[in-house]
C-alpha cells in the first residue's frame, strides 16, 4: 500500500471502539449509512477471526476498512480500476478485474472485495482467479448489495443470491465457512425510503437520518435482531461471505 501514514478515515470510521458509518456526507451519501453501517459491523466482527498475512484489497477506493485490519495483516496491496469514482493515493496496481490479475499463485493469505463483485461483469472469472491468487488455507471476505439501488452506472451488473454465491465459491474450488445475510426488510424498506426522502427539500434529509438512525436502534435489541436475521432470509439489503481455499488432502483452513 502506497502512503499509508497519509491514510485518513473515509465512510468508516471509530466511534466507542468500534467501526461504523461515517456522518461525513462527503464522504458517504445520507442514504447509504444504514447499509454502509450493517457491512462494516461485519467485517469488523470477522476480520480478526480471518484476515492475516499478506493480504489484497481488490476494488479498494479510498481503502476504507484498512483501519480495521491493518493491525492484523503483514502486507498490505491495494487495486482498483480506472472506472473508480473514488481516487486514491494509496492505490499500488490499476487494474481491470474482469481480466486476470497479474500477480503469482498463492501470493496472498487474505483477499478484502468489498461492494465490488456487482460491478464485475464476468464474476466466476474473478472468483476463479482469487482462488488462484490464495494460499491454502487463505479467505475471501467479501459483501455484496442485494436488494439495493442501481449505482455507479453504468457498471453495475448483477445482484447475487446466497445461493449464487455459494456456486461461484464452489465452482472456483473455494470452501464457504460463514454466509451471513445484512440486514432484512426493514432495513431494505428503510434503505429505499430514506434514498428517496434524502433528494426532497428542506425535511427530507432530517427524515432520513432519522428513519435509519430509528432502524438501526431496533438492530440494538435481541428482537429486532431476530426480525433482521429471519427476514433477511427472504429479503436481504446484502450479504457477507467468507471463502477459503482449502489445505491440502487431509488438512483443515483455519477459523
Amino acid at each position: 500500500m502506497r502512503h499509508p501514514e497519509r491514510w485518513t478515515p473515509s465512510k468508516f470510521v471509530t466511534r466507542r471502539g468500534r467501526w461504523r458509518a461515517s456522518k461525513d456526507s462527503r464522504e458517504l451519501g445520507v442514504g447509504s449509512r444504514l447499509i454502509a453501517d450493517a457491512v462494516v459491523q461485519r467485517y469488523d466482527s470477522y476480520l480478526p477471526r480471518f484476515a492475516r498475512g499478506r493480504l489484497i484489497d481488490l476494488g479498494c477506493g479510498k481503502v476504507p476498512l484498512y483501519g480495521a485490519y491493518r493491525s492484523l495483516v503483514s502486507e498490505v496491496t491495494c487495486v482498483d480500476w480506472a472506472q473508480s469514482p473514488h481516487p486514491s493515493i494509496h492505490l499500488d496496481h490499476e487494474l481491470d478485474l474482469s481480466q486476470a490479475l497479474p500477480f503469482a499463485d498463492a501470493a496472498f493469505d487474505t483477499i478484502i472485495l468489498s461492494d465490488v463483485l456487482e460491478h464485475v461483469p464476468s464474476p466466476q472469472n474473478l472468483w476463479n482467479d482469487m482462488a488462484r491468487l490464495l494460499a491454502p488455507g487463505g479467505h475471501v471476505l467479501l459483501n455484496v448489495p442485494f436488494l439495493y439501488g442501481i449505482h455507479e452506472a453504468p457498471h453495475d451488473y448483477g445482484r447475487y443470491t446466497e445461493f449464487a454465491l455459494r456456486r461461484f465459491a464452489r465452482d472456483a474450488g473455494l470452501e464457504v465457512p460463514l454466509l451471513v445475510s445484512v440486514g432484512g426488510s426493514v432495513h431494505v424498506l428503510a434503505d429505499m425510503l430514506s434514498k428517496h426522502l434524502d433528494h426532497l427539500p428542506l425535511l427530507g434529509r432530517p427524515l432520513a437520518i432519522a428513519l435509519q438512525a430509528l432502524v438501526a436502534l431496533t438492530d440494538r435489541w435481541a428482537w429486532g435482531q431476530r426480525l433482521a436475521e429471519f427476514s433477511g432470509a427472504h429479503y436481504p439489503l446484502g450479504y457477507f461471505v467468507v471463502a477459503r481455499r482449502p489445505l491440502a488432502p487431509g488438512g483443515a483452513g483455519p477459523g
